[in-house]
């Protein structure tokens, strides 16, 4: 046997509205019946004392007499002379006997009952309600002392309860119309608070299908300080994501700007008339340097910056011979000549794949652009390593100098390119905290002066 389950609705604001639906019936009876209570126990409480003043006023009007305790005929509160008045009284001795009674209570023969055989402490009042014939009784036992004798009798006054259940089923009806009137007043005031409250959720959500659309890229929206912790969140995580995208898309690019140079000099190898062994050594070295360039931008498209730790410095003079060595080949036909200023024994701590990265996309600007002729120099001064590159070219004008550092962009659109080259040299100098600055060279051409710091913090 299979119990149904209990389908909550999806919607917040419905869920909400059905749990006070729920609820606030039962909290308002809950309510209703509690102030029913207090109500009616507040009149009998009324009714009791009401009672009491009746007993002492019967004990000021009692006299002795020759037979013993006696009432007056007739008394100052009126209803005890009139039947069916609803106040009724009698006075009963000990042993039961009936003594006296008002006027009023001749109907009630059966109710004017004689006190119980065992009379309770003199002094102390019994109050109940008889319901089956709608009365309050108040019973007080008192002991009357004379000269002569001592009486013990029971006083005991009946007023009808009529007034009161009068009383409490109108305070019934008043009670039970606004109580409704306030659930229902609680009922509205909720959805509209809900409404309200729920409105930035709402907001949140019109945001997100425009940014599923296309049509805006971050959350900006003034929101509450509980919404505002996920908006904040949601766009760390856009921003991130963006970022990651853009991180690929750019070591796509990259990557096939940093083959170029390997694939060149494969294709130049075939045609120089190379031995055999020659020629497998040069293809060799160069798929270990192309494998060795999809291991780094691979790395590099998931990384944000570079925090290696560095222990060993990389011998900068060879590695420019080597990269130098690669870019003749490339461009042979060129013949460029190349001036190489750099002390045997100075090197830098980073990553050696970053320095062939950074290095060979500055020389290889400076092999495409410059006429025959580069200059490279390098050196320690003052805490940072500044390294030259010069080249007998065109130049760059001032103008041009900046822009050229971005991706994409090119100073010179007929020289065959993708613009990228300057971009990634400046994505792993930044990297490193370092400046890349351009300038005019002594050969006429364009200076690349790049400067990178020998102690790294962070």
């Amino acid at each position: 046997m299979h119990l149904p389950t209990l389908r909550l609705p999806r919607s917040l604001r419905n869920r909400l509205l059905v749990a006070s639906a729920l609820l606030l019936p039962l909290i308002m009876l809950l309510a209703w019946w509690a102030l029913l209570q207090s109500y009616h126990t507040s009149l009998e409480a009324s009714v009791r004392e009401r009672m009491q003043l009746q007993v002492y006023l019967l004990l000021g009007a009692a006299e002795v007499n020759a037979s013993g305790v006696a009432l007056p005929p007739v008394l100052t509160e009126p209803r005890y002379g009139q039947q069916g008045s609803g106040l009724y009284a009698a006075l009963h001795q000990s042993d039961g006997k009936l003594v006296w009674r008002s006027p009023s209570s001749a109907l009630l023969a059966d109710i004017i009952k004689p006190p119980p055989a065992d009379i309770p402490t003199p002094g102390q009042p019994m109050f109940d309600h008889i319901a089956d014939h709608q009365v309050y009784r108040i019973r007080f036992p008192v002991i009357w002392e004379t000269l002569e004798q001592e009486y013990q009798l029971m006083f005991t006054v009946l007023e009808s309860d009529l007034p009161t259940r009068q009383a409490v089923a109108a305070y019934r009806s008043q009670l039970t119309f606004w109580l409704l009137a306030v659930t229902l007043l609680a009922w509205l005031i909720q959805w509209l608070i809900m409404s309200w409250g729920l409105r930035p959720l709402s907001t949140l959500a019109s945001d997100l299908q425009q940014l599923e659309a296309g049509e805006r890229k971050q959350l900006a929206g003034n929101y509450p300080t509980e919404v505002q912790a996920i908006t904040d969140n949601l766009n760390h995580l856009l921003t991130s994501e963006l970022q990651q995208r853009e991180r690929y898309r750019n070591t796509l690019g990259d990557l096939a700007h940093s083959l170029k140079t390997p694939l060149a000099v494969i294709r130049g190898a075939g045609e120089e008339g190379l031995s055999a062994a020659q020629y497998q050594h040069t293809i060799d070295e160069q798929v270990l340097r192309m494998n060795q360039i999809v291991q780094y931008q691979l790395s590099r498209a998931v990384k944000t910056s570079n925090k290696t730790p560095l222990n060993a410095g990389i011998a900068l003079r060879p590695l420019f011979e080597r990269i130098m060595g690669a870019l003749q080949k490339v461009y042979r036909d060129k013949a460029v000549e190349t001036e190489l200023i750099i002390e045997p024994l100075l090197s830098y701590a980073a990553d050696e794949r970053d320095l062939m990265e950074l290095l060979g996309n500055l020389l290889e600007n400076a092999f495409k652009y410059g006429h025959s002729q580069v200059r490279v120099s390098a050196e320690n001064h003052a805490q940072w390593l500044q390294i030259e590159i010069a080249d007998d070219g065109a130049g760059v004008s001032p103008e041009q100098r900046q822009r050229i550092l971005q991706r994409g962009e090119r100073a010179d659109t007929s020289v065959q390119g993708q613009g990228i080259g300057l971009a990634v040299a400046v994505d792993i100098i930044s990297s490193y905290g370092g400046g890349l600055n351009v300038a005019d060279a002594p050969e006429g051409g364009a200076l690349f002066q790049l400067s990178l710091p020998l102690t790294r913090s962070g």
